[in-house]
């Protein structure tokens, strides 16, 4: 692709996550003389202040993220017709599902001329296999919008390898089009090692209130743990959500009320707690690829996290942490007492994880893979280049 300064569109269904998962990938785009557009549909006043010192164009949408109805989709859809007519970008880059979906069939009816696409995780309709009528008209329905948004897409970037399967198997995307890329990255530096907090094991979960985050057996495993090592801790830190699997307020009240978990509430900075943990734990049932797990990673800190996508690729079970089968509380438990057991562990194996987290999912290395899917330079004049070569889905 040869464009000179082209204009691109990244569209998000969070705003926040712009700044919170993309500043690098915008702060590179505007370095090699991209006219950059980041689109979402909050009024966060804080995120805006960011993005327009980098040079970046905010403009909001109306999006709501959870939403099944119609309506809004089609507000939703009208809106990126109208911005896209304006803007007229070169690029487009979606996000999370419906960015990718509506992002993709307004850039094809106003012509955008490069479409991408950045597959984070392919959402809760497809991690239930449980087959009730509504779950299975919402896959059929979201496997026929995801092969209208991404016919012609020029590149879809993927986070694991269970994914990429899937949008081949069902026929979204054809292989060649599909590339792997390890998640979003971490920022090392930012995120910076240091040592474990002396006295008994914290261990701390990172994640929206949501059933197929794991969080019920991340509490059921610390009431089992609980009963046979009291001054071990257990917190849990993550905002509600309007999600369909949400978890209500009530819940966690009645798990503090029993004394099994701490909750911490929300964060726009998790490093201090972070800081304050000894292990961190996310048993998720799927992720794209865990931001949480490499922020953790790059923090020092061992992980237990489950054998499902994007929880279990960052992990080396034995060696950084440990990797339990899905919604398993027996062995989540017992992988969290090795802990408890061997206080050794929490140091060795996080030494072991901020080693991984330099090595393989760097920020900067991972965004260099994208400038060069996006046909743009991976590494600027002057750089030291650590963008990782481009792979396609099923290489090894």
């Amino acid at each position: 692709m040869d464009i000179r300064s082209p204009r691109i569109a990244v569209i998000a269904s969070l705003t926040s996550s712009l700044v919170n998962f993309r500043l690098e990938l915008l702060r590179g785009l505007r370095q090699r003389g991209c006219d950059v557009y980041a689109l979402g549909p909050d009024d966060d006043a804080e995120t805006t202040a960011v993005l327009e010192s980098l040079g970046v164009h905010y403009i909001r949408i109306p999006l709501a993220r959870t939403s099944t109805g119609p309506i809004g989709d089609l507000t939703t859809f009208a809106a990126l017709v109208r911005i896209f007519r304006k803007i007229r970008p070169d690029i487009i880059l979606p996000y999370t599902m419906k960015p990718i979906i509506y992002g993709g069939l307004a850039a094809q009816l106003t012509r955008v001329p490069h479409r991408f696409a950045l597959v984070t995780g392919l959402g809760y309709v497809f991690v239930e296999r449980v087959h009730t009528l509504r779950t299975i008209a919402l896959r059929w329905l979201s496997v026929k919008l995801y092969r209208m948004a991404l016919k012609g897409a020029e590149r879809v970037f993927v986070y694991n390898e269970t994914d990429a399967a899937e949008l081949k198997a069902r026929a979204i995307v054809a292989e060649d089009v599909l590339t792997l890329v390890p998640g979003s990255g971490v920022d090392t530096e930012r995120f910076a090692a240091c040592p474990p907090p002396i006295g008994p094991p914290v261990f701390l979960m990172i994640a929206r209130l949501l059933h197929d985050k794991g969080v019920n057996e991340f509490v059921a495993a610390a009431k089992i743990l609980r009963m046979r090592h009291p001054q071990a801790r257990f917190r849990l830190l993550g905002p509600f959500d309007s999600n369909p699997a949400a978890i209500s307020r009530d819940e966690v009240d009645r798990w503090v009320a029993e004394g099994a978990i701490e909750y911490l509430g929300q964060t726009k900075d998790v490093r201090p707690h972070l800081a304050d943990c000894s292990v961190f734990v996310l048993p998720s049932y799927r992720e794209g690829l865990s931001r949480t797990i490499l922020e953790a990673m790059a923090t020092g800190r061992a992980v237990v996290t489950s054998d499902a996508p994007g929880c279990a690729e960052p992990v080396l079970h034995g060696v950084t942490g440990y990797v339990t089968p899905v919604r398993n509380i027996d062995a989540l438990a017992l992988a969290m007492e090795r802990f408890i057991a061997d206080p050794t562990l929490i140091e060795t194996m996080g030494a072991e994880a901020r080693r991984r987290a330099e090595e393989r999912y760097d920020v900067h290395a991972v965004n260099g893979t994208l400038f060069a899917g996006l046909g743009l330079d991976p590494v600027l004049p002057g750089s030291r280049d650590r963008s990782l070569p481009l792979q396609g889905a099923g290489a090894p």
